[in-house]
């Protein structure tokens, strides 16, 4: 087998498009939680190299540090998924999407949105992955 390829399975499709978000990124949050802006503290279910940093893509559950917000949520850490990245990344159909800003929405420990609408797209991918965000959400792209 030459270089393209090389290390993955044909017909595999990977689990999450582009991880573009390391960890202290900041993002904002999409709902109508009271937080404003949060900063990744560390991406769960991340299986890297030793010594690399951890990165999130669109879809992945990360825990997060609230940086801008009201009073109660400022300095809470809360579990958020990433809805969209500005990163472009390819889809198995061959279309090339990216977004505006990097959004992330606060969920609960078990999988269920904290608020109770979603402010701007979000991606299919999020959407397939968290049925329960996908309910609140105004538009899926």
């Amino acid at each position: 087998m030459g270089k393209k390829g090389a290390g993955q399975a044909i017909g595999v499709t990977a689990v999450t498009p582009v991880r573009a978000l390391p960890t202290g990124a900041r993002l904002v949050c999409a709902d109508n939680t009271g937080a404003k802006e949060l900063q990744i503290i560390s991406v769960i279910d991340y299986k890297g190299v030793r010594r690399r940093m951890s990165k999130a893509g669109v879809g992945d559950q990360v825990v997060a540090s609230v940086k801008k917000g009201t009073p109660e949520m400022r300095k809470q850490v809360v579990r958020a998924v990433i809805v969209r990245q500005t990163k472009e990344y390819r889809r198995k159909d061959g279309i090339r999407i990216k977004f505006e800003d990097n959004a992330a929405v606060l969920i609960t420990p078990d999988g269920a949105p904290r608020g109770s609408e979603i402010r701007g797209p979000i991606a299919k991918e999020a959407a397939e992955r968290w049925p329960r965000v996908a309910g609140i959400a105004s538009m899926v792209v």
